[in-house]
């Protein structure tokens, strides 16, 4: 086995990077990857096996050029089932020897077990194991134990950067599982902080997902209080960099003199307030996220700085003579048209080339209004938490009145989600008896409603979507009522199972906690 030195470990990082970066299916990025593994470090058999979401049971889903036997692993068994249970990776040095290997996924020869030895490492999405990546690796000599380690370290950084990848395998394993019927759930560690199923939104999520495990620079697009600034932190919270900073900056919010200071830092007695040094947001930020809101509006002035600090990593100080080097991951948003203001001449085509690396649109919420009922429980359910209780007295989150969706689907929320947000907070404060009713909604909204209604020909009718929604809602709150909030019993009484009831829930925004008795909440 020849040495892994540093240069085949950077040429196969160099590799994955480039891989998390492209725009390719799941599969084809995670199998790129492990052919990678097996070409630049001579590794045998990569595979990964993810747990399966319905049997708990470890199954394979990917490997590398091999043909493999149809088995499945109980977690806690064998080699792969300790590291899943544990969560700690195991070296084995010589197959023959190991007492846990059962060699039960590939059909080794006695030769082959006599020859090789084993790695495998857990694949972790925030904090739980989801599966494992491992690899036969040549073996029979002293040296064989420091290499092995040294590979088992480097395949546990490769298990990080893919975990958000395996995350989507597993969602894909538990979707043929069971029949969705309108949708997919949010991806593992983007449900923290975007909320939403339209096909749109879902859209603009596998790419966020996609983008997070590298460092190139996202630029996301959208109307103003769509969620800009919501994405790049689920990005950043998704990313390697998760534990250090996410700083941000709206560009618009300061005067184009106060950008730069702010931006990059400047050191006393640069200007005449300058009575102490001040570390800009670049290297607030070193080895985390910048985050840079309506970028368009930066001058051309800063936006020449920008570009160099991006292409140098390097960036000085008001004030200073030196420059001082930075590890930043860049995010920019903007709601207005770069392209159009680079032909201009008021945005500099370098500078949208750098940062227009990997583009992601967030669709504005007349275009998702299937996820309003979702985005509105989200919202009374954080209103109950930051307010402690509700006004109407009854301690329960508030529930809106199908003539209040009614009338919230109806708009068309030039505002967006921020919009939504600020509607559902009042109507919070104003809702009687744990019930928001089309009163408690703004005189606009109401008004714009009725005036739609009155012009529509009266052999107008809902359409087929918006009726079945209505008519599940209501015969999953009957069911909720009727047994507690127990949803496996609820679950029962409709003829469907646990897992299906449970994502038309979250696909309402209903929460069973709603209906349970005070002494079983507590």
């Amino acid at each position: 086995m020849s040495v892994p030195s540093s240069l085949p470990i950077l040429d196969a990082l160099h590799d994955i990077a480039g891989y998390l970066a492209e725009r390719k299916s799941l599969r084809t990025t995670l199998t790129d990857i492990l052919r990678t593994l097996e070409q630049r470090l001579g590794l045998l058999r990569t595979h990964i096996v993810v747990e399966d979401p319905e049997s708990h049971n470890l199954r394979l889903s990917l490997c590398c050029g091999q043909a493999c036997a149809h088995v499945a692993y109980m977690p806690g068994r064998g080699v792969t089932g300790r590291v899943f249970s544990s969560g700690k990776s195991i070296i084995v040095p010589l197959m023959k020897d190991h007492p846990d290997f059962r060699n039960r996924l590939f059909l080794r020869s006695e030769e082959e077990l006599a020859s090789l030895g084993f790695i495998c490492v857990p694949v972790q999405a925030r904090g739980r194991t989801l599966g494992t990546l491992s690899a036969d690796t040549p073996a029979g000599n002293k040296d064989d134990a420091s290499k092995q380690k040294t590979l088992c370290d480097f395949l546990e950084c490769v298990a990080l950067m893919i975990g958000s990848h395996v995350a989507w395998i597993q969602k894909d394993m538990d979707a043929g599982a069971e029949e969705r019927s309108g949708g997919e759930e949010l991806p593992v560690g983007m449900d923290d902080f975007v909320v939403g199923q339209a096909p749109a939104m879902r859209a603009a999520l596998r790419q966020a997902l996609l983008a997070a495990p590298s460092r190139a620079t996202v630029l996301i697009l959208g109307e103003s209080g769509s969620g800009k600034e919501l994405m790049a932190e689920a990005i950043h919270k998704t990313s390697p960099r998760r534990a250090r900073p996410f700083v941000t900056l709206n560009c618009a919010a300061l005067p184009s003199e106060l950008l730069e200071g702010e931006l990059f830092g400047w050191r006393r007695g640069a200007f005449t307030n300058a009575v102490q040094n001040h570390r800009g947001l670049f290297e607030q930020a070193d080895g985390g996220t910048l985050f840079l809101d309506e970028i368009g509006d930066l001058s051309l002035q800063a936006q020449a700085k920008v570009l160099r600090a991006i292409q140098e990593r390097r960036i000085q100080s008001l004030g200073s003579e030196r420059s001082v080097s930075v590890d930043v991951r860049l995010i920019c948003a903007t709601n207005r048209p770069l392209e159009q203001l680079v032909r201009d001449g008021r945005f500099r085509e370098d500078l949208y080339y750098r940062i227009n690396v990997f583009p992601i649109n967030m669709p504005p919420l007349r275009r998702r209004k299937e996820d309003i009922p979702l985005l509105a429980g989200h919202f009374l359910r954080r209103f109950q938490r930051e307010y402690g209780t509700s006004p109407g007295g009854t301690g329960q989150v508030p529930e809106l009145s199908s003539p209040a969706l009614e009338t919230l689907l109806a708009w068309s929320w030039p505002g967006n989600v921020r919009e939504l947000q600020n509607v559902m907070e009042r109507a919070f404060l104003l809702c009687e008896d744990g019930v928001i009713s089309t009163r408690d909604l703004p005189d606009l909204i109401r008004c714009s409603t009725r005036h739609e209604e009155e012009v529509h020909d009266d052999g107008a009718s809902e359409s087929l979507l918006e009726s079945v929604s209505r008519l599940e809602t209501r015969l999953i709150d009957e069911a909720l009522k009727a047994s507690g909030g127990n949803i496996h019993e609820a679950a029962r009484k409709l003829h469907i199972t646990y897992r299906m009831l449970y994502y038309k829930m979250k696909k309402y925004g209903m929460d069973y906690r709603r209906y349970a008795a005070p002494e079983q909440v507590a």
